[in-house]
């Protein structure tokens, strides 16, 4: 559910060493193709819960979220408006969801966005640091958040502005690792990519 990735500026060699290299690298990204693993580790789980999916992203805030496996579904950001289908195992159809809980994706898909631009220091509830080698930990500043989420780790790619990894660590034996691959910057995306289900 939360994730990240930014940008391509060639051979920009330092572009993670300070916040002003990293908005600037985020800043010539228009667009982002990526595929990730999700693996979710608990302790009440014999192993791991692994989903995988693809991320689209486009400026200025639109954004699909799709999980492929192992439950297909797909989050919608597009013009301020977030929207969930989930495939049905059985017919195939996709359906969409409402309720709460897309207002719990709309703050996520908001923060989603800010780290695509680069803003990870923006965000009033979280304490941002950059740590040797290319890595931003973000760290709660309220003690009730922190409770829930102790931090959330942000491993930077070699490539300018690429994210690699996101770690959000819930506890000391639950956390959250996205891995992203097969990224691919500046494409063009046709809008409906950010609206329609297959």
């Amino acid at each position: 559910m939360r994730l990240g990735l930014l940008a391509c500026i060639a051979l920009c060699l330092g572009w993670a060493d300070n916040w002003d290299g990293i908005r600037a690298a985020a800043g010539s990204v228009a667009s982002l193709q990526t595929e990730f693993t999700q693996t979710k580790h608990l302790p009440i789980l014999a192993r791991p819960l692994v989903s995988r999916g693809k991320l689209v992203y486009q400026t200025p805030g639109s954004l699909r979220w799709e999980y492929l496996s192992p439950i297909r579904s797909i989050l919608f950001m597009h013009d301020g408006r977030v929207r969930r289908f989930t495939q049905d195992t059985r017919t195939h159809a996709f359906r969409e969801e409402s309720g709460a809980g897309l207002d719990a994706m709309q703050v996520v898909f908001e923060e989603i966005s800010q780290w695509l631009a680069g803003r990870f220091e923006d965000n009033p509830m979280f304490d941002a640091r950059l740590e040797p080698p290319h890595r931003i930990v973000l760290t709660p500043k309220q003690k009730a958040f922190a409770e829930v989420l102790q931090r959330i780790e942000l491993v930077l790619d070699d490539r300018p502005g690429v994210i690699r990894q996101v770690v959000i660590v819930e506890g000391e034996d639950a956390y959250t690792e996205l891995t992203f691959s097969q990224t691919v910057l500046n494409q063009t995306i046709d809008a409906d990519m950010f609206q329609k289900v297959p």
